[in-house]
């Protein structure tokens, strides 16, 4: 992770001392991600399902190079299911990859992108959850964690110079939210062993560069 952060460092130098030979475009970019909760507790039942993000973007490219930076400010939404309830999960979320471009022609290119993303919670954090397989509660809650880190890997295609089509894989790094045990009172009793999660989630994107 050391290494791919000082390789986005490093062409953010080169573009810095070769403004006249880099290219910056703005666009907006939106796709489709199917959530991958891992969840391991046995009391609570999950399943997967899909969301959306959209969001400006711009990409920083040294067309001799062939590599680049993106980077994007997106409204992510994805939901997954426990036991009945639907948890929503609403961020922020910041991925800047490094890029690496093969021309293949002028209306053709193949990109490969890969980096860190940086998400922030919105909305409600907290979750009820009532039907339960233990008998240790009359409930639980599940809490998102304000803030996550991540990693981005994916490729994709870009056409006519301006249109983007791309597939990317985030992987969660570190726990993205937490279950407890309720009482009658509502109050938390104790924790779930093992009933932390990941959220990881496949991404098919469209971007737009004017």
């Amino acid at each position: 992770m050391k290494k791919l952060i000082s390789a986005i460092l490093l062409v953010a130098a080169l573009f810095a001392a070769n403004p006249a030979k880099s290219q910056v475009k703005f666009g907006i970019k939106g796709g489709l991600n199917v959530t991958n909760m891992s969840f391991s507790s046995k009391d609570i039942d999950k399943s997967n399902r899909s969301g959306f993000f959209i969001g400006p973007s711009v990409k920083f490219t040294i067309p001799i190079v062939g590599l680049g930076i993106d980077a994007s400010a997106l409204y992510d939404q994805r939901d997954s299911k426990l036991d009945s309830k639907t948890v929503t999960q609403k961020n922020v979320n910041i991925p800047i990859n490094l890029r690496y471009n093969i021309g293949l022609g002028s209306l053709l290119g193949v990109y490969f992108a890969a980096g860190p993303q940086f998400g922030f919670s919105l909305g409600d954090k907290s979750f009820d959850i009532t039907d339960l397989k233990s008998a240790q509660a009359t409930a639980a809650q599940y809490k998102l964690k304000d803030s996550q880190f991540s990693i981005n890997v994916g490729a994709g295609v870009t056409l006519l110079k301006h249109l983007e089509i791309g597939a990317a894989y985030n992987i969660a790094c570190g726990k993205t939210g937490d279950v407890s045990y309720l009482d009658a009172a509502g109050k938390v009793v104790s924790s779930l062993p093992g009933a932390t999660t990941r959220t990881n989630a496949w991404q098919v994107s469209a971007a737009y560069y004017f």
